[in-house]
């Protein structure tokens, strides 16, 4: 991909931008280290390993390629990644040739080049044979170009399974081998010069002269001569390598190596890049004319920015600083050359080169008229010179400042200048002429001393600038004052005060422990031109440390520190409180100091006394400042409590109360053990007590408690370890404490139950255990007694249930305690890993051998096919446009299926969050639009099944109203409403319209047509005389739209002759005797006319047999129930003032069909 060249931090890589500017957070792929150096080499029929880094954000994709053909042998190349070291890997067997890694991502590429050379007979140097005995020379020197991670797989290879004793000698080795290395000095970077070559040079003393030196153009070797002519061309003198391009290009741009082969190791000597920008000069260089001494100025503008330009002298690159200045504009197009005080070795060409272009002018230096109109160019060597002019200096008030030059004779003479005033020792200065040295000295320098000085002697001149600075200062007698602490008691002020000089503006900052004060409630803060105050008012122990002054002007920064005392009581001494002896009449304790003394030290401790039980504290006195106290007046057996307070000049502080503390009584020895147990004794060990109470321990009182009793009978004094006096099949407790020569102390804890019995054989292994049920957090087990062997396995008494995680190696115990049942629950499981599981009968006698399953159990429900568990789940759901869509789908599965969702089969877009949980997922749009529509399908999938639901999700708005209504009459007696679509019928596929109507007689609107989806309808029975109002509405699932309204319509009432309209009739091929028929016809007239039907000439107006019906103009005629008599002629007769007309028609009744004729009009 096309982009801009940019430098990687690693040398020989090259990178490409492809983008113009990263974005935030992102990165262009890079090489952490060169993988020319990682690159490890082995001799024939072995595996070469080029290794390399690599680190870009996002992470690049690492690809290899070869100059000379594929890669695609797998028995040649092989590539890896090694997740321990992060490096990409690739192996190559015997390929001689240029190898590039490719690091690639959306926004670079990086590329790296490395070389494979295979040493075989090309070899300068043989390995020395291996003597019996001695280290085999193979292995050092693939130790040498090796890694030391791999030091140990290679030593394996040569059978040294101890590889740390060569370590030394591979040390040596590689010292002797870098002394045989060649060595650069003088390195130029390749750069453009006015002959239109790029150089590059060093200077290098080869080992071999035989060397091979090969050069590389972004990791692509290239050729190269002797010959100058040549584009790429190599030309050595002594030790000195120049390296030239001829008339470079833009496809010279490039990174440029050059590699030396020396002593069997390829070693990477030089890295050079080559810039071509694309750059042009909008104003070229001018050629100047100045005067001797005079500053010449050389000046150009290009037309791209460019960072820095190659300015030269003929053949020599000029450096900005001392003779010359180089300045670039802000906008990087303008580039200046200043070559100061101009002298006659200065004129000549100068050239500005920007990539493959230039620009070139020459300077003219003119020497100073002496008045005869000649220059003095011809008496230069009769004129003083300046061997080395004034220089700026910066100096201090006060202080010492000393201007000098040097001129080329020792008897010219000079004057001194201040802002063009001649300057002598009157002003205040010394002038002093030490041979061809002249020397202006101001030994106290003031403010008014700052100006431009100059030197002239025989009209040459040399200026400098003096700048006399004025930092702050502190007098050492203040200074000495203010480093005083300051000693304050609580709530009371302390103040600092420090005067000073210097130059305005001061900044003046106070900090207290590093935190700069702000003026505040108790912080006041004064300043002026020559002094700061700071006053800390009510201070209190916190406030504590150390007090800091910054003042700051332009010319430096001094600071004073001080610090604060303020005096307080001590804190309360520090616990625990340690026992240090207890003995019959005494008791030592100690303790820790006060965690702050108040900033005074602690003079005495006051201790007072209290005996548990009662409320009188007892005043022991006050004793010095050692924090432990014995106290000698103490009753045996009795419980004392102390309190401890520290005591300063300042005051006493709060109090350190002890706990309990027993008076010379031994402690509690451990619980007794059941060492063995028999039906008439029982053997008991136990531990003594940690704290003897300050004497020997005489003994012990051992104790006995019957299950089912609260009596503690004393077994025997002095402790026996067997008891004897018990009762077969009877269980007891047992207690013990230690006596002193004050008594006996606090009994132990008692040990559990133990039976008077003989000892029991362990039980067998349980049979026949099942798991019974399981969940992703629990087991539930099940399983048999083992049976009772006689002498070899009694009866089980109990039960462990014993888990091991597949991956450790560890049996966990689920029930510290033995239980009596038959079943157990394992709970705290982690979902889905797998558990060995098995149960061990026990009973007092000991464990019986486990019983666990043949395979590991996983900790997850019995396998369940996906379902959802919703019967009645709602297939389409409508959301109006902007509120929350919020879709739950319950299911059951086990185990934890996998949960996907798409829509109308594609993933879903980053807005619809998706909760899942091992019961159900969660769709949720937080702010629907109308693109969400669609069909929505959840899967759900596990090891035995998978199952899909879909739901219909339509958003939608509520619709907007049709456009404005159009009314034609095409047939007498109806009306044709057409009008403009609603704007969301494109958007929504089921909207549709309703048409409602109401007339001038009847105010209550009527729905005429529903569920139309288009944009017409006919409304019929339009009565002339009525005035007709329509509405349209747009319908779709959120409900209507407002109506559109229509123009009133209406059709004129005339008079005239009653006539029939058409004459109808709806035919019906009936069985006999149940079926209906009916006759109907159309008829009008002004005024309405009256209708009579006749049946064979016989009125059948007031015949029940008969439904008669005029509504509209539309007259029927209703057989309920046709029978063979209906058989005739049918007529109808309307009439009114005006005339009458007449229509007949005949019904014939065949068996169970009747057949009813065409009516048969008749004009009147």
């Amino acid at each position: 991909a096309a982009g801009k060249i940019i430098m990687s931090r690693v040398p020989g890589v090259m990178i490409t931008q492809f983008v113009e500017q990263l974005p935030p957070g992102k990165s262009t792929p890079d090489f952490l280290q060169d993988p020319c150096f990682t690159a490890v080499l082995f001799f024939p029929g072995k595996q070469a390993f080029f290794k390399a880094m690599v680190s870009g954000e996002p992470p690049p994709a690492v690809t290899w390629g070869r100059t000379k053909g594929e890669m695609n042998d797998p028995e040649k190349y092989s590539t890896r990644y090694d997740e321990r070291s992060r490096e990409h890997v690739l192996e190559v067997s015997e390929e001689t040739d240029s190898y590039k890694c490719f690091a690639t991502n959306e926004f670079g590429q990086a590329v790296c080049a490395v070389t494979l050379n295979v040493n075989e007979v090309t070899r300068k140097k043989q390995l020395p044979v291996q003597k019996e005995g001695e280290i085999d020379p193979k292995l050092l020197e693939l130790l040498l170009s090796a890694h030391k991670k791999d030091y140990e797989r290679i030593c394996l290879e040569f059978g040294v399974t101890d590889f740390r004793w060569l370590l030394k000698k591979l040390k040596q080795m590689k010292k002797e081998r870098e002394d045989e290395q060649s060595k650069l000095e003088n390195v130029k970077q390749i750069e453009m010069k006015s002959t239109g070559r790029a150089e590059f040079s060093f200077d290098m003393k080869l080992r071999d002269p035989n060397s091979a030196v090969n050069l590389y153009k972004d990791g692509t070797m290239i050729q190269y001569d002797d010959d100058k002519n040549s584009k790429h061309s190599l030309q050595k003198t002594d030790t000195n390598y120049l390296f030239s391009i001829k008339d470079p290009q833009k496809e010279d741009a490039g990174f440029y190596q050059v590699d030396v082969e020396e002593t069997n190791i390829r070693i990477t000597k030089l890295f050079s890049s080559l810039l071509v920008p694309d750059v042009g000069f909008e104003a070229k260089l001018k050629n100047t004319k100045v005067t001797l001494n005079e500053d010449a100025i050389f000046q150009c503008v290009l037309s791209t920015p460019l960072d820095k330009i190659t300015w030269s002298k003929e053949d020599a690159s000029l450096e900005s600083g001392g003779k010359y200045e180089i300045t670039i504009s802000e906008d990087k197009l303008t580039h200046t050359l200043r070559i100061k005080d101009c002298q006659l070795a200065d004129k000549g060409t100068y050239y500005a080169i920007a990539g493959i272009t230039s620009s070139s002018a020459s300077l003219a230096v003119q020497g100073i008229d002496d008045g005869t109109g000649k220059g003095n160019d011809g008496d230069k060597d009769r004129r003083a010179q300046f061997v080395r002019g004034l220089s700026d200096m910066n100096a201090k008030v006060g202080e010492r400042a000393e201007l000098s030059c040097k001129l080329n004779n020792e008897t010219s003479e000079g004057r001194w200048y201040k802002n063009g005033k001649l300057l002598t020792e009157e002003d205040g200065v010394k002038i002093i002429k030490d041979g061809a040295c002249h020397i202006l000295v101001i030994e106290c320098c003031k403010e008014d001393d700052t100006a431009v000085y100059r030197f002239e002697a025989e009209g040459r001149k040399s200026e400098a600038t003096l700048n006399v600075q004025d930092p702050p200062r502190i007098d050492p007698d203040a200074l000495g004052k203010f480093t005083n602490p300051v000693i304050v008691r609580v709530g009371e002020n302390a103040e600092w005060k420090l005067p000073y000089t210097g130059g305005a503006p001061m900044n003046i900052q106070w900090y207290k422990n590093d935190d700069e004060l702000l003026p505040a409630i108790n912080v006041k803060i004064d300043k002026s031109d020559n002094e700061s105050q700071l006053r800390l008012t009510k201070c209190q122990r916190k406030d504590t440390g150390e007090v800091k002054i910054k003042i700051k002007n332009e010319f430096g920064v001094i600071e004073a520190v001080s610090k604060l005392i303020v005096l307080d009581k001590p804190t309360p001494p520090q616990g625990p409180v340690e026992i240090v002896e207890s003995a019959v009449t005494s008791v030592e304790f100690k303790w820790k100091p006060p965690k702050d003394n108040g900033g005074c030290p602690i003079t005495n401790y006051i201790i007072e006394r209290q005996q548990v039980g009662r409320n009188k504290w007892s005043n022991l006195g006050e004793i010095p400042g050692n924090p432990s106290y014995k106290d000698t007046d103490v009753d045996p057996g009795r419980r004392y409590c102390y309190r401890i307070r520290a005591k300063n000049a300042e005051g006493i502080s709060d109090y350190l109360q002890t706990a309990d503390i027993p008076a010379a009584y031994p402690g509690q020895p451990s619980t007794p053990k059941v060492v063995s147990a028999f039906r008439d004794c029982i053997n008991l060990s136990w531990c003594p007590p940690c704290d003897t109470g300050g004497t020997k321990i005489l003994g012990y009182n051992l104790e006995k408690n019957k299950t089912g009793t609260n009596y503690w009978s004393l077994v025997n004094q002095k402790g026996p370890i067997t008891v004897k006096d018990v009762f077969e099949g009877a269980a007891y407790r047992f207690r013990v404490s230690a006596i002193n020569l004050s008594g006996a102390g606090e009994p132990s804890i008692p040990c559990e139950a133990v039976i008077a019995r003989d000892p029991k054989k362990p039980p067998g292994k349980v049979t026949d255990l099942k798991l019974t049920s399981s969940s992703y957090t629990t087991f539930s087990l099940s399983w048999t007694k083992p049976k009772e062997v006689k002498g070899i396995e009694d009866e089980a008494q109990g039960y462990y249930v014993e888990i091991r995680p597949i991956e450790s190696l560890e049996w966990t115990r689920c029930n510290p305690t033995p239980i009596s049942l038959t079943s157990y629950t394992v709970l705290g499981l982690k979902a889905m890993a797998a558990y060995w599981v098995r149960v061990i009968a026990t009973n007092y006698g000991g464990d019986g051998e486990p019983q666990g399953f043949d395979n590991y159990l996983i900790a997850m429900p019995p396998p369940v096919r996906p379902r959802f568990k919703d019967r009645n789940m709602k297939t389409l759901m409508v959301v109006k446009s902007g509120n929350t869509v919020r879709l739950n789908i319950n299911f059951e599965a086990s185990p934890m299926p996998d949960i996907s969702w798409v829509k109308d089969g594609i993933s879903l877009l980053k807005h619809v969050t998706i909760t899942n949980s091992d019961r159900g997922s969660q769709l949720l749009i937080p702010t629907s639009e109308r693109s969400d529509s669609g069909i929505y399908t959840i899967t759900v999938k596990n090891i035995v099944g998978q199952e899909s639901f879909s739901v219909e999700i339509r958003v939608t708005d509520d619709p907007k109203p049709p456009g404005p209504i159009e009314l034609d009459q095409n047939i007498p007696g109806t009306v044709t409403l057409s009008w403009t679509p609603s704007p969301d019928e494109k958007r929504d596929d089921r909207l549709h319209y309703m048409v409602s109507k109401r007339d001038s007689f009847n105010c209550t609107w009527r729905t005429v047509a529903d569920n139309l989806f288009n944009n017409k309808f006919t409304v019929v029975n339009i009565m002339p005389g009525r005035e007709y109002y329509f509405r349209v509405f747009a319908k779709n699932d959120m409900g209507l739209s407002p109506p559109s309204e229509s123009p009133v319509f209406a059709l004129k009432k005339e008079k005239g002759l009653c006539q029939f309209l058409c004459v109808l009739l709806e035919e019906s091929d009936t069985q006999h005797p149940c079926y209906e028929c009916e006759m109907s016809c159309a008829v009008k007239g002004n005024p309405a006319p009256r209708v009579t039907w006749y049946h064979n000439n016989i009125s059948l107006n007031t015949n029940t047999n008969y439904h008669i019906t005029n509504v509209c103009g539309v007259c029927s005629l209703l057989i309920l129930r046709v029978a063979p008599q209906d058989n005739g002629e049918y007529k109808v007769i309307i009439e009114n003032k005006l005339g009458s007309a007449e229509s007949t028609m005949t019904l014939n009744v065949r068996g169970n069909i009747f057949e009813p004729s065409q009516w048969l009009p008749y004009k009147p």
